[in-house]
């Protein structure tokens, strides 16, 4: 540590009955393997900085028993930093750890969030009377305010999961997002509220805002908002991504519906069904249907249909923005509109669009999320989706969106995007090369991500690389046993999550050199 920060105590574990952590990097994969995209706020999770990527929530404690994360003890010694192997541009030698042994190991997000404005680090802890946040500075770690105990609403049958059958469990999160000017820190849970002896209780999602600026212990909440939802567990996400938090509920996938976006400056809540004819952003005829949000703005909500056309209603349809040398139309009769919403992110959006021609690469472009105009283009062989294709179907979305500190850089996956220069940077495999999926991206343009293989199979080793956005696909180099950060950007530092030493879920900041 540099002579600055204060001494990092650690955790004691008064009792712990959830299952040990083991991610092992801070990257996960979809689809058959533990998806290393789950972010942390946003990532709300928020990740890469502005770790825009949706949140899959999690509430539950686990039954009989429950851990613990005692405060830290500052009469006790700090222990040395966890050795860490990490890229160049990190110092292993110079930050903070700290340890969330409650966190189960089927558990699907990260509890922690990054509030870039106010330079911190969010972390959710359990205790003896439920839940507390804890906010550290990023750059020293002094520990910035903590709240007093909240109890999340009583977690609904089978939320524990099953991590023998694959299913994860729910656990309470995380995220932050800026709105008007203003950070908050939002702490929520999936479960039903008023359930007794006598009473069946109301299925809500539950969000408890904070002022991200705040100070001292046991801080209470601005206010508590509960949104009605109706959803299995795992089945509820929280998103960030527009700016404004949306809560989506009854399906899988990054972007289910119905969905509520939720002012947290003033608790309003604003519920959409895809039978709400005035969210349809395109003229009414039958090709403008099955719309769903993906992503809740301050002029409204952006939406996506399901078979081509996006926009947010009553300001720009995608028809307006079509990027040049696309088609009006599209699938098998031409009765389609072209352009699907991927994400979103730092104030911008990616959409994909189908070329003429079967065997052509799509289009892949990014835009100013408010007015629709295009900021960025670029020809990528990354697939759509929206056909059948690939994992982009619905609500479905292989990878995040996610976004440098200074908005400066953009990916989905293998699409990523250089906005300054205004130019593409397409890393999808070229039939010799491997795709790389980015995950994180630091404000110089070095990004990091997964080599993504043919096969899925549970024995393919993790690869990682480093990618210079400034430089193109090929300045790629592997990163051998290095673990690479979940996000950037904080602070001058970087987050890293994996295990601590005795297998419980590990955050470490380090800082940049």
């Amino acid at each position: 540590m540099n002579g600055d920060e204060r001494p990092v105590t650690s955790l004691k574990r008064k009792r712990v009955c959830a299952l040990p952590w083991y991610l092992h990097r801070s990257i996960l994969i979809t689809d058959g393997r533990r998806d290393r995209h789950r972010g942390i706020g946003e990532t709300h999770g928020m990740r890469a900085g502005a770790v825009v990527g949706t949140v899959l929530l999690m509430a539950v404690s686990l039954t009989g028993c429950s851990s613990e994360d005692a405060p830290p003890d500052s009469s006790r010694q700090a222990k040395p930093l966890v050795e860490l192997t990490l890229p160049a541009a990190y110092d292993a030698g110079k930050g903070w750890d700290e340890t969330l042994s409650w966190v189960p190991q089927s558990a699907a997000i990260l509890p922690v969030a990054v509030a870039p404005r106010a330079g911190a680090v969010v972390l959710l802890h359990s205790a003896s009377d439920g839940y507390t946040l804890k906010v550290r500075a990023a750059d020293t770690g002094r520990v910035r305010w903590t709240s007093a105990p909240w109890k999340p609403p009583t977690p609904l049958e089978g939320a524990a999961g099953d991590p023998s059958e694959g299913k994860e469990a729910e656990i309470p999160g995380v995220a932050v997002v800026e709105q008007d000017g203003r950070e908050y820190v939002v702490a929520y849970a999936h479960g039903l509220h008023g359930k007794d002896a006598l009473h069946k209780g109301t299925e809500v999602m539950r969000l408890l805002v904070y002022p991200a600026d705040a100070t001292g212990t046991s801080v209470k909440p601005l206010r508590q908002i509960d949104v009605p939802v109706e959803a299995s567990p795992g089945q509820v996400r929280l998103n960030t991504e527009g700016g404004r938090v949306l809560v989506g509920w009854g399906g899988r996938g990054r972007y289910p519906m119905p969905a509520a976006a939720v002012d947290v400056a003033t608790g309003k809540t604003v519920t959409y069904d895809q039978f709400d004819e005035p969210m349809l952003p395109c003229p009414q005829d039958s090709s403008c249907s099955d719309p769903r949000v993906t992503a809740a703005t301050a002029d409204g909500p952006l939406v996506s249909m399901d078979d081509g056309g996006f926009g947010i209603p009553g300001r720009w349809f995608s028809e307006d923005i079509r990027p040049d040398g696309t088609a009006t139309r599209t699938g098998l009769a031409d009765n389609d509109w072209n352009g699907m919403v991927y994400g979103a992110g730092g104030g911008h959006l990616l959409a994909g669009w189908e070329a003429p021609g079967s065997d052509t690469d799509p289009v892949w472009s990014v835009h100013d999320i408010r007015t629709g105009r295009l900021q960025a283009v670029m020809t990528c062989g990354y697939k759509l989706g929206n056909q059948g294709l690939g994992r982009n179907v619905g609500p479905e979305r292989e990878h995040p969106v996610v976004v440098s500190p200074g908005g400066h850089y953009l990916a989905a996956g293998p699409v990523a995007f250089d906005l300054q220069r205004k130019k593409g940077v397409c890393l999808a495999g070229d039939g010799n090369r491997k795709s790389i999926a980015i995950t994180s991206i630091r404000d110089d343009g070095t990004a990091y991500g997964e080599v993504q293989e043919d096969s899925v199979a549970d024995d393919n080793a993790l690869v990682v690389a480093q990618v210079d956005l400034t430089a193109g696909p090929d300045s790629a180099k592997v990163l051998e046993g290095v673990e690479v950060p979940y996000a950037t950007g904080v602070k001058g530092a970087g987050i890293f999550t994996g295990p601590d030493g005795n297998g419980y879920f590990r955050v470490s900041l380090r800082q940049e050199r």
